[in-house]
Formats: structure tokens, sequence, C-alpha cells
């Protein structure tokens, strides 16, 4: 008896298949052989592929790691402008050392040839080691080394990766070439907020939405992406009533927004402007203010902590700088009160978070700049006296992006450039920038080159500016015109490269470069303007009932432009309304001027022009006539008229006799 195969086919019947067989398991194309796969080959292929692709890579980075070298070698020297002999020298230098590095490149290559190493290439630093013949079989990309970071190559990287990439690209870049050059504006465009001064700017962390606020109470949202060549707002709302609004930010993490308005409580929304959280308001019969629960006065501005999800600082008039937290809104984190070197109460006009979110900086109406600890509410850590004139707001403190320098914009038309780390006097002073605003800002450029603020006009006396200073000398570097108002806000984002302004006209405008910028406003300006169509506002709207019976469900529209072709072969849709008739009337209509008896009374009572000023000779008129002639009256009662019966009057003279003796008496 011959042994079955392993298909369960005898040795005899292994040729082909058994119709019986087949009949029986219900199946045909039983007893195939299977198809057998060489392992050995295929790892083989996967083998030499990867070898292949690996040689590959590593030419591409020799080539790429020579061109940036040559760059950079470029760059060097004309920044130093050396002599011809060092020019030589560093020739030389450049030859050999690149002459080393391809030789040692090329020996590391040809050990990774020899080893045969499957995978991408392996990093300097690993190269140089002595590579391990254990590992030689491990199929995959090598494990990065220690203390580097992994260069990602995959084409699927999220957008934020890609934005800080660029945004570390183009700082570097900034730094090697003149920060004016980078400045964005060779185009602009305009968003009509208002009649009235644009008083708060804010734009999200990932730069899709920009909001404004200003004195007309309103607070209106902007999207770049959902925009068109119209700019307009797709929201618009007040949610502070009939408060100004002063300042407005984004949280870091893009999802609330603080709204710091007239009234004594600040209040948080979310993206679509819905409200989060409202600030309590404190009791202002208390004299310590470190006592109440929130501010008694009216607010001037407030901060998101730039690390911390949910902590913000406000100040007021009431003479303290509040901490809070969004999950907290009935108390205060903490209280900071500034004081005088006397130990006097000061108002705080503006307050600010350090980069770190270490340190709190308010400037006071005393013109003291005060820098307290985070976590020390007592005694400030920096305290400036005179930063500014007595008696002048300071609008705005702002850190820059290294978190060593200050600048201040104050109200005695100066801005001011401080170091924290020697806090004694300003680094630089630059004056003659007028500002009639209290809220007029300065920000520094993505690459801490430049400090940009604004500068404030009398309405038809001139045009408002944007000024750049250079941070290292601190010289006026530039200008832009903006309009013929004060500018107010400035903004320059560092992801999207552009420079955001409101001015005191009720204007936002956004100023950006097609090659130095990155979306924003480039997404909205190549949209064209959609013309809206008049038919489609004519149409029904479509009323849904999805439990309505069958006999009362409407058929769902498909579109409009369907039901539009429905309506116009429908008479009664599309019969056009007939004018209104002119003269006497025709065809059954009535004329304008009407023929019933209403329309014929009202226009007799038109043409009256007596006098009926007095009503009773107005109706002693027709008395002669209604007594000569009865018409109306008196022919309907006269079957059922009683007789008349009038009393006899008597004379005097009888009257005189009838008079009591005592009523004689007296006279």
């Amino acid at each position: 008896m011959e042994r079955p195969g392993p298909s369960g086919v005898t040795g005899s019947d292994a040729s082909g298949p058994d119709p019986q067989l087949a009949v029986t398991m219900g199946f045909t194309g039983f007893g195939k052989k299977a198809r057998t796969f060489d392992l050995e080959a295929m790892f083989e292929q996967t083998r030499r592929t990867a070898v292949e692709r690996s040689r590959k890579t590593l030419e591409a980075r020799e080539k790429e790691e020579e061109m940036n070298r040559e760059k950079e070698l470029r760059r060097q020297s004309e920044d130093l402008e050396p002599t011809s002999s060092s020019s030589n020298v560093a020739r030389d230098c450049s030859k050999s050392s690149s002459r080393d590095t391809s030789s040692s490149e090329s020996e590391t290559s040809s050990e990774s040839s020899d080893d045969e190493l499957i995978g991408p290439p392996l990093p300097l630093k690993m190269a140089e080691e002595p590579v391990n013949h254990m590992e030689e079989d491990i199929l995959g990309p090598l494990p990065p080394p220690l203390g580097e970071d992994v260069e990602d190559d995959d084409d699927d990287d999220d957008d934020d990766s890609e934005e800080e990439e660029y945004t570390r690209d183009w700082r570097y870049e900034t730094t090697l070439e003149n920060p004016v050059q980078k400045i964005p504006d060779s185009h602009e465009i305009t968003l009509k907020h208002g009649t009235k001064t644009v008083s708060a700017l804010g734009l999200d962390p990932s730069g899709a939405r920009l909001v404004t606020g200003g004195y007309d109470y309103d607070v209106k949202f902007w999207d770049f992406a959902g925009m068109d060549a119209s700019f307009k707002a797709f929201r618009s709302l007040q949610p502070c009533e009939c408060h100004q609004i002063k300042s407005l930010q984004y949280s870091n993490t893009g999802d609330m927004i603080l709204v710091v308005s007239g009234s004594s409580q600040a209040k948080v929304i979310d993206r679509d402007g819905f409200e989060v959280m409202e600030c309590i308001k404190g009791d202002q019969y208390i004299v310590d203010m470190a006592n109440t629960k929130g501010h008694t006065a009216m607010l001037h501005t407030g901060s998101w902590h730039p690390k911390i999800k949910g902590e913000f600082v406000t100040c007021s008039n009431d003479a303290t700088v509040r901490t809070w937290e969004v999950e907290n809104p009935k108390k205060q984190k903490s209280v900071f009160k500034p004081r005088t070197m006397q130990g006097k109460k000061v108002i705080p006009t503006t307050c600010t978070y350090s980069r770190d979110g270490n340190l709190i900086a308010a400037a006071c109406q005393n013109g003291s700049i005060q820098i307290w600890d985070r976590n020390l509410t007592v005694h400030p850590k920096f305290h400036y006296k005179q930063a500014h004139d007595p008696g002048t707001d300071t609008s705005c403190v702002t850190f820059s992006y290294d978190g060593n320098v200050l600048a201040s914009r104050g109200g005695d038309d100066t801005l001011k450039l401080w170091d924290i780390r020697q806090f004694n006097k300003p680094l630089f002073s630059a004056s003659g920038l007028p500002t009639m605003f209290p809220m007029t800002d300065c920000c520094f450029s993505p690459d801490d080159k430049l400090i940009v603020t604004g500068t404030s006009v009398q309405r038809g006396c001139g045009s408002g500016k944007l000024v750049f200073f250079e941070r290292r000398t601190f010289q006026r570097v530039y200008e832009i015109d903006i309009t013929d108002a004060s500018v107010v806000r400035c903004l320059w984002h560092p992801k999207l490269n552009q420079i955001m302004v409101g001015t005191g006209n009720g204007l936002a405008k956004v100023y950006y470069d097609p090659n130095k910028s990155q979306r924003g406003a480039k997404l909205c300006v190549v949209k064209t303007q959609r013309k809206a169509k008049q038919a489609e506002t004519l149409t029904q709207d479509y009323i849904i009932t999805p439990h309505a019976l069958p006999m009362f469900r409407e058929p769902r529209q498909r579109s409009t432009r369907k039901q539009l072709e429905k309506d116009r072969l429908d008479p009664l849709k599309s019969h056009k309304p007939e004018p209104p008739v002119a003269g006497p009337g025709r065809g059954g209509r009535v004329g304008t001027h009407g023929g019933t008896l209403s329309s014929y009374i009202v226009k007799n009572i038109a043409l009256d022009k007596t006098d009926d000023s007095n009503p009773r000779e107005a109706i002693l008129r027709h008395a002669k006539a209604a007594e000569d002639n009865p018409y109306w009256v008196s022919p309907a009662y006269s079957k059922t008229q009683p007789k008349t019966m009038f009393a006899q009057v008597e004379s005097d003279d009888e009257e005189a006799k009838n008079e009591p003796e005592w009523k004689k008496r007296k006279i």
C-alpha cells in the first residue's frame, strides 16, 4: 500500500487530481502542488538592495557636507575680509581638510562595504568607532547614538515639525545676513475691523487665526485658510458688553484666548468665542488688596504663562498684579503689590511674563519697572525707579527670545532696552517716538536682531509709522508708512514671518513677503472673491422632518440648481407679479385711486378743505337743512315718536307773587 503524500493523494494519483476525490471533498483543484519560496534568495536580494541604498545615501550626504563646508568658508571669508595670503592659507587648509575628510569617509565607506552592513549608514561618531562583527547580519536600520538627534527623512512629517525646522533655519540664515533684508514688507493686506481704534491683536501659535479687538467693544475672528480675497471676518462678538477691549492673547496651546477689557474682570474664551471662565470681582471696601479675591478697578493688560497651561497674569488700577488659573476663577493664585521706594501704592500699567515664565515684569505710573520672582510675592527681584518719566503710562514691556533683554515702550515717547543681568541702567534709549494710546506696544523680531514699535500722529498731521531698531547698536534702520492714523499694535509672528499692525482708524494690516513668509496671508490672497448668486437667496428653505409621515414628507433637495430649474417650469412660481393698475382699472382689477366706497370716502376726506376748528358751528351748519328736510333721523322715529309735552312757563310777575313771605322780608 502506497503512503499518501502531503496533499492527501497517493503516489499513483499525484500526477493529476482524482475526480472521485474532488466530488467527495466538494471542490475542484484538489491535489495541486503548493508554491515554494526560496528564502535564502529573497534574503540575499534584500541585502543587496539595502547595501545599494546605503551606498547612494552615503554619497549624497558626502556631497551635501562638502557643499555646506564650501558655503560656510565663503561666508566667513566675506565677513572677515581676509587678505590674499590668509585666504590662500585658508584655501590650503580647506583642501587638506577636505582631503582628510574624504579619505576618512572613503575608509569608512570601504569598511562598511566590506562589512556589508544592512540599513542606513552610520553617523560620523559611530563610523569612527570599530564595527562589531556580531551585528553584521542584523536587518533594518541601526539605532541612533546617544546624545544626538535622529534625522527623520520620512515624507509624512507633521506640520508642526516642519514649522519649527523652518523657524530654526530662518533664524540661522538671518545671523549671517543683514537682518533688515528679512523684513517681510513687500506685500500687504488690509482687514477692516471697524471705524474705531484697533486696540488689541492676537495670533494663535500656529498662525492660522487672527483675533482683533477695538474701542467699539467688538472682537472679530479672522481665519486665513477660510478667507477669500474679500477679507471678511467669520465671527464677531462683544464678550465684555460695553467695555473697550485692551488686550487679546492666545494661550501657548492655542485653544483659549485671554480677553482684557476696561472692566475689572478678565475673561477667557475658547477658539470659537464661547466663554470658558470669568475672573471674580474683589471687594472694593477692603483696604488691603491682598485680602480680596479679585481686582476691584479697571484692568490694563494681561498675559499667558509661556510654559504652564491655564495660568495668566493681569494688572489693574487697584495697584495690584494678580496671577490666575483657569480652573479656579473664584480666587486669584497670588498677588503682587507694586510700591514706591517710600512704600506707597503705585498703579501698574502693563505686565508680562519672561520667556521661561520664572519672572513677572510690570511698569508703573511713577516711571519705575519692577520685576518679581514668580514664586516670591513680597519684594521685587529688580527695581529701577526712574525707567521712564513719572506720571506717564508705560504702555508695554516685553522680553527678548533669549530672555536676557527687556524692552519698554514709555509714555514719554521713548523706547528703552534693558539687560536684566545688570539692571542698573538702560543699555540703549531712543526718543522721538510719539504715542497717544495706553497700549502702544513693541516686539522683537524672530531672530532677536530687531525691535519694532509704532508711532502715533494727530488726525490729518501725517502718517503713522512702524519703526525698526537694530538691537546691537539701537540704530533706526528701517521705517514703514502704515496709514494716515496712529499705529497702536504690532505683532511679528515667528512661524509665519509676517507682521500684523493695528491702527487708530479701525484697520488691521498684515505685511508679508511671498518668498520669506509662510502661509498666513498667502493662503487667502490667492482665492478669488466669491460672487453671491441672487437666485439662491430667493429659493425656499428646505425643512428637514425625518419623522414626518410619507404623505407630508417633502422630497429632499439635492442641489440649488436643480430646484431652480424645477421652479422655472412651475407656472405659479415662475409667474411674474403684475404691476399696479394705473387709471380707473381694467380686467376686473380696481385702479390705484379705487372704485370702492372706502376708497371714495378716503379720497373725499382728503380733498375736503372745510375748516372744522369750531365743532359747534360745524354741527349747527346743518341744523336748518335737517329741520326743513328731515331725512336721516326723523323718518326712522316718525311712527314711534311720542308727542312732545312742554311745561308751562310762568311770567316774572306770577313768580314774584308766589314767593314765600320770608323771602320778601329779606329783600
